[in-house]
């Protein structure tokens, strides 16, 4: 009876052996894709670069939103029109950025900055612009119009940029 004990002990600790193996953490490296499509930043569309030199950002207003809201208020239309009739004049392509305030999960907010970049680019279109003309990008709560942490700093936060490629 000892020893079977001894043997069902022995390879129960037998088994969990391999569950305290030191495994490597892997190595944070950077960004090397496009968080949202999961493309490989080397094969983006250098335009796609909201922040870069080739990108004329603060042309044209904000469009805001509620709080955890990606609808297209209609009090924001006429922004939309500004941007589709500046861009089709110039034949350029626009870049839509999606942003939030700071309350809720980076995730969270990465995902809400890119819905509501989908639905202004989704007015965009439907207002007569090609849709190869636009681009989306989401900072989530990355780059606040406002660090305030009061409603009307995070107002500010809830909304959509354009940059327009040069």
């Amino acid at each position: 009876m000892k020893n079977k004990f001894s043997l069902l002990l022995f390879v129960l600790i037998a088994s969990m052996l391999p569950a305290c193996a030191n495994k490597k953490n892997k190595q944070y490296t950077g960004i090397d894709g496009d968080y949202v499509t999961g493309t490989p930043l080397s094969e983006r569309n250098d335009s796609a670069n909201f922040l870069g030199s080739n990108v004329a950002r603060g042309q044209y207003s904000p469009v805001y939103f509620a709080f955890d809201s990606n609808s297209v208020g209609a009090d924001q239309e006429g922004k939309i029109r500004s941007v589709v009739e500046g861009v089709r004049s110039t034949g350029k392509t626009v870049i839509v950025a999606g942003f939030t305030d700071d309350r809720g999960t980076e995730e969270y907010n990465r995902s809400l900055g890119e819905r509501r970049a989908l639905a202004v680019r989704e007015a965009l279109i439907s207002k007569g612009l090609s849709a190869s003309k636009v681009q989306t990008v989401s900072f989530g709560k990355e780059m606040p119009a406002d660090s305030g942490n009061n409603e009307s700093a995070w107002a500010k936060n809830r909304r959509a940029e354009f940059g327009i490629t040069k």
